[in-house]
């Protein structure tokens, strides 16, 4: 199939492109950086320069492509700009879906996140409702994933990937990343708030393997949804950091995901299965 790849060069976009292409599909990247281009024309895909704020550009690259189907990855999380990822939920998100629309395509796959759901206290399936109820700052974070699901929802056939807290080479937990540095000096409190991991190359995977899902929402994350009082200390072992303050007490949001629908209606079986070996094999220790 011809693929349009919105977040082409970003961290789940680097592992996807070569993947789609070794499976005989035609792709088109869309990176908003001149400096990506290379990385995806060495991939063997084509490479198109838009904003995805800009409407017309991003209705010209779309057109000009004509593809069968979409595959939604651009957040601005890299660079912890929350803002600008909400606005590319919302504001970009209805210029992709748009532009696909104008020109008939039929399937989109969309990036969303496992941890969007109302307090509860097990782990969210699908048909927990999103926290629409939610208080600020949450509160952006939900109303830009409701969003996003509205609209890609308008394609006929649309999986809305909920991916975990990722981890892996160019995230947040990388060696060298955001967090790895936050825990470093001691600036995280390990709580019982639970999270859902889920390592790239998983991410990647299943955004290849969604090209044969049904349309809906469904978990990607790993199978062992985590308290910080755990998770917390063997990533911090792993890099070498001092152990963490402790606290107890949680949001009552942050329950985790369950993937049972992942792996039990999909045949989805995530390469990194728990964080607790997961940590170790991505930080090459």
């Amino acid at each position: 199939m011809k693929i349009f790849v919105a977040g082409a060069a970003g961290v789940i976009g680097r592992i996807l492109l070569p993947k789609l292409l070794e499976e005989g599909h035609e792709v088109v990247g869309l990176t908003h950086k001149e400096e990506n281009r290379a990385f995806i024309e060495k991939c063997g895909a084509q490479s198109v320069i838009a904003d995805v704020f800009d409407r017309e550009a991003i209705f010209s690259s779309i057109r000009k492509a004509r593809p069968e189907v979409v595959i939604h990855q651009l957040t601005s999380l890299s660079q912890r700009n929350f803002s600008n990822n909400s606005r590319i939920r919302i504001e970009g998100t209805r210029n992709i879906v748009d532009a696909s629309l104008a020109i008939g395509v039929e399937q989109i796959i969309a990036q969303s996140i496992s941890w969007a759901y109302e307090a509860g206290e097990e782990p969210a399936a699908e048909e927990t409702p999103l926290d629409v109820k939610a208080s600020e700052p949450r509160k952006r974070t939900i109303e830009g994933i409701c969003s996003l699901e509205k609209a890609v929802a308008e394609i006929p056939n649309h999986v809305i990937l909920r991916y975990g807290m990722l981890y892996g080479q160019g995230t947040w937990y990388d060696n060298n990343g955001y967090m790895a540095e936050e825990i470093r000096q001691g600036r995280v409190t390990a709580t019982d708030a639970v999270v859902s991991f889920l390592h790239v190359e998983d991410a990647a995977n299943a955004a290849m393997l969604a090209l044969n899902w049904p349309s809906g929402p469904v978990n990607i994350v790993d199978d062992e949804p985590a308290k910080g009082l755990d998770w917390l200390s063997t990533y911090s072992e792993a890099i070498g950091a001092s152990a963490p303050i402790v606290q107890e007490g949680r949001e009552g949001w942050e329950r985790g995901a369950s993937n049972t629908k992942a792996r039990m209606d999909y045949g989805w079986s995530p390469l990194y299965p728990s964080w607790r070996s997961g940590f170790a094999r991505s930080l090459n220790i």
